[in-house]
């Protein structure tokens, strides 16, 4: 058959984006994001990301457009973010999606932001030929995903019980003065750092805890690690050495990733490693991830930097999957979902 092509729509979050793709050929990806409008408030607001979204969708459609040459009534179909995320956020796109797909007398599909992380991979690497064991970090999320299929097949293996790393990065950076999103500060200052200058605890990964939490994650107890730390610093009145606890700390986190993801691989004997979300742009995740596989002989892949943040093009990408097996649209009474699951690639 002929290749899909699919307009995608994002609003999760604190980024607006509108992908467009036929099959998993790119052909637009815009993006507009009210990160700046956070950066005061050391995080995401929900009020204020919803706001920027209504005053962003328009002009995103329309440089999605422009890049593409394509318009809304050339589509096969309409994917849009149905969830998970923020509640007000999500809506925003919904209502779009679902005025577009009214107006056009397009399909609707709302799909799964995290499968849509994993999805993403095929814009940069084509089809997923075999199966597969995804480790999903972004800024709420942390999971260990068995995916036998993208729209069909998805197995939660492990997740976080407390903080994702996401969050832990941006904890972790106010304790710091490192400003929000924590995530490209660190990982920017601690290559000036010692990551062997403090041990830090690799949250889950001994005895017990293995035994009963082999794939989960805990990143609670290192935040409350880096916290002591440098408190204790202060109380001895010395300065602390930002570079080395952001080493330290960054290290501990990806090791713990990046182990958990390969030893998932081993034990269900699968040779395909897929790094997908925000966190996947941590340079150190990705030396970790390459040198482990390499030794594991697993094959890693892992989207270019700008297809790991939250983006149309990922939706788009799945959408198009979705269409290409022939599955129902989603209804016009589509929901927006803040805590769907990850195993729920489409909405009804």
């Amino acid at each position: 058959m002929n290749e899909p092509l699919v307009m995608g729509i994002e609003s999760s979050c604190d980024e607006t984006g509108v992908g467009i793709v036929r099959g998993t050929e790119l052909l637009a990806h815009a993006l507009s994001s009210s990160m700046e409008q956070h950066v005061r408030f050391g995080g995401v607001v929900p009020e204020v990301a919803s706001r920027a979204h209504l005053e962003a969708m328009v002009p995103t459609l329309e440089q999605a457009y422009a890049e593409s040459g394509v318009r809304v009534q050339d589509v096969d179909a309409i994917a849009v973010t149905s969830g998970p995320g923020l509640t007000g956020a999500l809506l925003v796109g919904v209502a779009a999606a679902k005025a577009l797909a009214l107006a056009h007398d397009k399909p609707l599909y709302g799909v799964n932001h995290l499968a849509a992380h994993v999805a993403v991979d095929q814009l940069e690497h084509g089809r997923f030929d075999e199966r597969a064991v995804a480790l999903l970090v972004s800024g709420g999320h942390t999971e260990i995903l068995l995916v036998d299929d993208i729209v069909t097949g998805i197995t939660l293996l492990g997740q976080t019980i407390d903080d994702a790393a996401g969050e832990a990065f941006d904890k972790v950076a106010r304790l710091l003065g490192l400003p929000y999103p924590g995530g490209p500060h660190i990982d920017r200052v601690a290559r000036e750092g010692d990551a062997s200058t403090i041990a830090f605890p690799r949250g889950l990964t001994g005895g017990r805890d293995l035994d009963k939490h082999r794939y989960d994650f805990s990143f609670s107890g290192l935040k409350s690690a880096v916290a002591r730390h440098v408190q204790h610093e202060d109380r001895m009145g010395r300065t602390f050495a930002v570079a080395d606890i952001a080493a330290s700390f960054q290290d501990s986190v990806c090791d713990v990733l990046t182990k958990k993801a390969i030893d998932a691989c081993l034990d269900h004997d699968v040779k395909t490693l897929i790094i997908g979300g925000g966190v996947a742009a941590n340079g150190r995740l990705r030396q970790f991830a390459e040198e482990r596989a390499a030794r594991a002989g697993i094959q890693i892949r892992v989207p270019r930097i700008g297809l790991c943040t939250d983006n149309g093009a990922m939706v788009a990408a799945l959408g198009a999957e979705v269409v290409r097996r022939g599955l129902p649209p989603s209804s016009l009474n589509l929901p927006a979902d803040s805590s769907m699951p990850v195993t729920d690639v489409v909405a009804a």
